[in-house]
């Protein structure tokens, strides 16, 4: 099975993401940008990606993950949009953190060291929060620029939701799209079940 890790975010934050990522798409079109948009209820902020498991250990991630963190609860506010990779033409179209960004990168690292145990191999880039809203399938050569610029130069609506818990999830993967099963909870400090 497929896993990953992520906080999730609540209706109005989701709201607002899918509002700018139809600003976006509206404005893209025309520098020729062929991307798969993130559905509303798919809007989540990955922590760690974990990948393909054998189903047996399924249970040894969802005991990890499940426990509280010592993480106090904390506020996430949306910010500017932005593209990945960071040069050359577009493949991941995102929204970044105004605010709630620290906050998040502790978080990570702490599910990063919970995961160890298990053999999960962290990635060797830095941790960057964002919330993916599309990933582009095809840019022609001469509209990545001016796609790059478009999306660069936007933010969210304002928007903000506290942070509660962490959620394992179960990715099934269909030529419809991708569909999320939630397989576990970890529940910040303080905060309650």
């Amino acid at each position: 099975m497929r896993l990953f890790v992520a906080v999730e975010l609540d209706e109005a934050v989701r709201a607002a993401a899918a509002r700018a990522a139809d600003d976006l798409r509206q404005q893209v079109r025309r520098t020729g940008l062929d991307a798969r948009w993130v559905v509303f209820d798919n809007l989540h902020l990955t922590l760690v990606f974990i990948g393909q498991i054998e189903d047996r250990s399924a249970d040894s991630f969802a005991a990890a993950l499940g426990q509280p963190f010592a993480q106090r609860p904390f506020r996430l506010r949306l910010g500017r949009c932005g593209v990945f990779p960071p040069s050359g033409p577009p493949r991941v179209i995102w929204i970044g953190l105004a605010d709630g960004a620290e906050a998040l990168r502790h978080l990570q690292q702490e599910v990063v060291r919970r995961l160890q145990p298990l053999g999960f191999e962290p990635e060797r880039r830095p941790f960057s929060a964002h919330l993916t809203i599309a990933r582009v399938k095809d840019v022609r050569h001469a509209g990545a620029r001016a796609a790059r610029a478009m999306i660069t130069g936007l933010s969210a609506p304002d928007a903000s939701c506290l942070i509660t818990r962490v959620t394992l999830f179960r990715s099934h993967l269909s030529p419809k799209g991708s569909r999320y099963e939630v397989m576990a909870h970890g529940e910040l400090a303080g905060s309650s079940a």
